[in-house]
């Protein structure tokens, strides 16, 4: 018999969460609370293992008490504590902060969690009017901290701006980033420790970018994808995604997802590749995989074209 090893048992506090007494363990956040009742809180810079950076602030829950809101993802639970998640406040809050994104970013590839979100709380980008003309190349790279344009007070503000295509491998579309800090968490401490990206800038102005704003394949990058395998938004897709879709060809209803075992090495790495009409053309890994937890190398990741290297076919990306 082997021996199997567990952690420490913790200690059970009392809370009230939307008027229902609850017991959690101490130490759980107050979105693990949450989620544990059943209770649909909404989250966009927040995931199982990336270290919450409480960026996005749609999760906030009113904690009787306190003067501001609280982050769930975040806010460790304590005994005795009152928390509404679905208050009028928190509901003017998370719908607030959901039009001024929606107002300014491209959300045209976000989930359907995020877009039925959205619907929930009655969003209504349009209000603050029509959105103003994209960047040139390059432009949003180049500005100034600290230096604010004053509005037109017409038009919206937006980070629209053409894609970074600059190799085979991924596309870099920030005029869909949120600015969710998931792919600099992952490129950093969480994952890869790369440190290859992060965020310049400030307000408004703010973008993720290399160091020196040099192109990515002249950076630290080792292409993992580990951003990609995070980005919510579709902000940072795979090249072979990103050229069906330009053709008009990404055909969601043709797909389906095949697991396997990455077989570049011995590791073991779970794979969960989307395939259309017999051909790969995305490569993931599962979040709660032992081995992975939804991280891959490069191989893993991008390494599939030889399993589809037909003659007188291009392959993806090229």
């Amino acid at each position: 018999m082997s021996a199997v090893m567990v952690g420490l048992p913790r200690r059970l506090v009392t809370i009230e969460l939307d008027g229902v007494e609850v017991r959690v363990p101490e130490g759980s956040t107050l979105l693990e609370a949450a989620r544990e009742q059943g209770t649909g809180t909404p989250t966009l810079c927040y995931l199982e293992n990336l270290t919450p950076v409480n960026a996005c602030r749609v999760c906030v829950v009113e904690v009787e008490g306190q003067r501001t809101l609280a982050p769930a993802c975040s806010r460790p639970v304590e005994d005795g504590m009152v928390v509404r998640t679905d208050s009028e406040r928190v509901r003017l809050s998370r719908r607030m902060v959901l039009e001024l994104l929606a107002s300014s970013v491209d959300l045209s590839l976000a989930s359907d969690e995020i877009k039925g979100w959205m619907d929930e709380y009655g969003v209504q980008p349009d209000r603050y009017g029509p959105p103003r003309p994209p960047a040139g190349p390059g432009e949003r790279d180049a500005l100034r901290p600290g230096h604010h344009e004053p509005p037109d007070g017409w038009t919206a503000a937006t980070v629209a701006q053409p894609a970074k295509v600059q190799d085979s491998l991924y596309v870099r579309d920030y005029s869909k980033c949120i600015l969710c800090y998931k792919c600099v968490e992952a490129c950093g401490e969480d994952a890869q420790n790369t440190f290859a990206i992060a965020v310049a800038g400030r307000g408004f102005d703010a973008r993720i970018s290399t160091e020196f704003n040099v192109e990515l394949p002249d950076s630290a990058c080792v292409y993992c994808g580990n951003c990609i395998g995070v980005c919510p938004t579709g902000a940072l897709i795979p090249k072979s995604e990103w050229d069906l879709r330009q053709q008009g060809e990404w055909a969601p209803e043709r797909q389906h997802t095949t697991e396997t075992i990455c077989s570049f090495c011995g590791v073991g790495c779970s794979l969960e590749l989307t395939v259309q009409d017999n051909r790969i053309v995305r490569a993931d890994s599962p979040l709660d995989h032992s081995v992975t937890q939804g991280h891959l190398c490069v191989k893993g990741r991008f390494g599939f074209q030889h399993v589809q290297n037909y003659p007188d076919e291009p392959l993806p990306g090229t």
